[in-house]
């Protein structure tokens, strides 16, 4: 068997140990270099899936190379940048290479001008988590095959965790493999300036016909939708329309469709007909390897402990670590070199509040049991017992609105349980709330003792 030939067997059985966005983001572009003596060398493209694979996968691949190969005693990985296949790749990398001098390495505002597209956001640059897992594999199935698979597709979440990012890799992916299909991207608040403009100006026709000739429509924050009824009116039909002829539709927002307030019911059924895809916050070793890979684009050298600096004080806004790293990008541009973690702290401590009251998944666990008087094991039990079930479910919830953890994230926090249980969970405590006074001291009780400093012991 040639090391291509383990390396492909080694592949098919990873996916089925870890989840497809998991798989596309870090085994691509992998590969068995050599082995030698009992050694196997493995390539990756570059540091952080280095790091990642070592740090997160080694045992599984060295499991899985060991029963394929008996000889196979211990793992070692290089970085080997993988050279351009197609020619569309060349030329964006040629692109950035002109457009980087200019932007001091920010490539914020480079769109497509056809498209409104950002070509810096693709899938390839786009960091797996527990945190965005299914909204990453959502859209990815989306990019393959538009318009059949998850239509409307839906992805929600905080400000700055990623949906934009993820909106307009699907977009661009599309633009590479499908380049006969059009392609509008559009933040909701554009749309709305059309719409408006075009009636003040009796246009409105022109507008209508232009949109409907689109093969993918991806508008992003929806939620400013709301309390619009003409815009609501004029995207009700286009939605309409755009379905019916299996184009794909594409939305994000910064809550899920039933909570957005003043959306007429029938555009609401429509955002919740097809997929509906959360994005959390991401934990501190996601944190970690994406501010690693933009350290990389930025072409920017930081110590480990400035990087785990801003990892551990930005926790809830990828575009704000983004931001630090501008600022930091700009101090080595302006002074020629790298600032250590003192000057960090100074360009960074308006950026950084001040510590607030936190708390975490053990926490949560100690506090509900504590609470109703049961032990941590018992939430984590397969009985459908009230006693357990209803306490099991508050310490779901209390993970999803508390620390903004994904259903799935939380679902495997729970022997594995699917998302959909999570959910499930959540969704019946946040409608208890809605008309249960005892459940409703209880989740205030819960959260004073988690703030408050109460004791646990």
């Amino acid at each position: 068997m040639t090391n291509e030939e383990l390396w492909q067997a080694v592949l098919a059985q990873i996916q089925f140990n870890v989840s497809k966005a998991n798989f596309a983001t870090w085994f691509k572009n992998t590969k068995i270099v050599s082995k030698n003596n009992g050694e196997t060398l493995i390539s990756t493209p570059n540091s952080f899936s280095k790091e990642w694979l070592s740090n997160k996968y080694n045992n599984l691949i060295l499991k899985i190379l060991h029963s394929l190969d008996e000889t196979v005693k211990t793992i070692n990985y290089i970085i080997q940048t993988p050279l351009p296949e197609e020619g569309i790749k060349i030329k964006n990398k040629k692109e950035k290479k002109e457009i980087n001098p200019n932007q001091m390495g920010f490539e914020e505002f480079e769109i497509n001008q056809k498209t409104n597209l950002n070509p810096r956001y693709t899938f390839d640059n786009f960091i797996v988590g527990s945190f965005n897992e299914l909204a990453h594999a959502a859209s990815w199935a989306v990019s393959q095959n538009p318009g059949s698979t998850y239509n409307p597709l839906f992805i929600y979440g905080g400000v700055g965790l990623g949906k934009t990012h993820l909106l307009q890799a699907v977009g661009n992916l599309i633009v590479e493999n499908f380049s006969e299909k059009k392609i509008k991207y559009s933040p909701t608040a554009h749309f709305v300036s059309d719409i408006i403009r075009s009636i003040q100006n009796h246009e409105i026709e022109n507008l209508k016909m232009e949109l409907q000739q689109i093969d993918i429509l991806i508008m992003d924050d929806v939620q400013f939708l709301a309390g619009k009824e003409k815009t609501q009116e004029e995207f009700f039909h286009l939605f309409n329309t755009l379905y019916e002829m299996n184009k794909q539709i594409i939305l994000s927002s910064d809550r899920p469709p039933k909570a957005i307030p003043a959306l007429e019911e029938r555009l609401r059924s429509r955002f919740e007909g097809g997929m509906i895809a959360d994005i959390g916050f991401p934990d501190f070793e996601t944190r970690l390897a994406i501010l690693k890979a933009k350290c990389e684009v930025k072409q920017i050298d930081l110590s480990s402990e400035i990087l785990e600096y801003i990892a551990l004080n930005l926790e809830q806004n990828i575009r704000e670590m983004e931001g630090a790293l501008n600022r930091l990008l700009i101090f080595k541009k302006i002074n020629n070199k790298t600032p250590d973690l003192e000057i960090t702290k100074k360009l960074l401590y308006n950026l950084i509040s001040s510590p607030s009251l936190s708390t975490n998944f053990k926490k949560i666990l100690q506090t509900v049991a504590q609470f109703f008087n049961l032990k941590e094991k018992e939430l984590f039990t397969s009985t459908r017992k009230k006693e357990i079930v209803r306490p099991r479910q508050i310490a779901m919830y209390l993970l999803r609105t508390e620390l903004k953890e994904s259903y799935p994230s939380i679902g495997r926090k729970f022997n594995g349980k699917d998302h959909t249980t999570a959910m499930y969970s959540c969704e019946k405590i946040e409608k208890g709330l809605e008309k249960d006074n005892n459940l409703q001291r209880e989740i205030n009780l819960i959260r004073q003792r988690l703030y408050s400093g109460f004791s646990l012991e």
